[in-house]
């Protein structure tokens, strides 16, 4: 196994980001990313090298985010903190309503699609992350990540032109 803090320094921003994207806590992130690399590290000889090391830390950091979230009974809220600083900034309240309303229904949507593609739609949409990305991330091609995304996106779409 490689050095645990060279292990931690070169994974640590993927795995962050990605619980990020999950969970929307800095703080929950952040807790949850050093419980990975210490799950990583207690089960490291059971690795059996068939994925990427950032697929496998990314795949304990999942779960141990469901496992929270369900301990928790948490949704994706948008930080009290967020919010207040948008409308210190003056926008208009109205303006900033319909767009936080617009937001939710969105992603209200993407939960509703099948796990591997609403795992690329949030990671895509709230990380930022590339396809190249998303893919080493989930462990499957930049295609395939771009595919997925796509086909996503035509059912949220589809869903949008049903309701009209």
């Amino acid at each position: 196994m490689k050095d645990v803090g060279k292990l931690y320094e070169e994974y640590f921003q993927t795995v962050y980001k990605y619980l990020y994207v999950l969970s929307g806590s800095a703080d929950l992130s952040e807790d949850l990313t050093q419980e990975t690399f210490y799950q990583a590290v207690k089960s490291y000889k059971d690795f059996r090298g068939d994925c990427k090391v950032s697929v496998w830390l990314c795949q304990i950091a999942k779960h141990l985010w469901y496992k929270e979230a369900k301990r928790r009974n948490l949704y994706k809220p948008e930080p009290l903190e967020e919010i207040m600083d948008t409308l210190a900034s003056g926008e208009e309240t109205e303006k900033v309503m319909l767009e936080r309303e617009e937001k939710k229904i969105l992603y209200e949507r993407i939960e509703k699609l099948e796990e591997k593609t609403r795992e690329v739609m949030q990671l895509r949409l709230s990380g930022d992350l590339s396809f190249r990305e998303i893919g080493e991330i989930l462990g499957r091609t930049e295609n395939w990540a771009r595919v997925t995304f796509y086909r996503g996106k035509q059912k949220i779409m589809e869903v949008e032109t049903n309701e009209k």
